[in-house]
């Protein structure tokens, strides 16, 4: 049975620790709209705080995390337990975006490794955290990252302004991102 938590516990942070993959879920408030569930790899995931995560968002094809934040700020974190014993945690919260130019950049970049095609940050503040037992999960074994992002924004580097301009400024549901809400300011 599923258990509920009103912040990270110690334990709940070890086992996030130990995980090479997580899942970040948003979704706009329209029924028509897209929900959103990305996979994040690489070592851009920090727990800031019992009540606070951020991870380092990195320039991809697109940017709905942004957007649906940016309209209801709500967000979720998923971890499965692939090794070891079964679990999946989940953290929800309400996110927020920082772009490199905001005035909390300083304050959250130096938590992490910049990595090539850095876009933005995304925080959250959390206030409920759920275990479950996972159960039904496979075994996977971590074999390493997958250094096709960073070659491939490490390439993009001198046009990824105007990838972002094209690609991270609205949402497949035409939402502006925070990208999007920046150019136009």
């Amino acid at each position: 049975m599923g258990k509920q938590f009103s912040e990270i516990q110690r334990d709940h942070m070890d086992f996030i620790r130990k995980q090479h993959l997580f899942f970040i879920s948003t979704a706009p408030l329209s029924a028509d709209g897209h929900v959103n569930v990305s996979p994040k790899g690489y070592d851009t995931l920090r727990i800031l705080s019992s009540t606070e995560a951020a991870y380092l968002d990195l320039t991809g094809s697109g940017n709905e995390t942004s957007g649906h934040i940016e309209e209801n700020g709500r967000i979720t974190f998923m971890f499965c337990a692939f090794e070891g014993p079964p679990q999946i945690l989940r953290l929800y919260g309400t996110g927020n975006v920082i772009l490199p130019d905001s005035e909390d950049w300083d304050e959250y970049i130096k938590h992490f490794d910049l990595l090539p095609g850095t876009r933005q940050i995304i925080t959250a503040k959390i206030h409920r955290v759920s275990t479950s037992c996972g159960y039904s999960i496979p075994f996977m074994d971590y074999a390493g990252e997958r250094e096709t992002l960073n070659i491939s924004n490490t390439k993009k580097a001198p046009m990824l302004e105007n990838y972002r301009r094209e690609k991270n400024a609205k949402t497949i549901d035409g939402m502006d991102t925070t990208i999007g809400k920046n150019m136009r300011s």
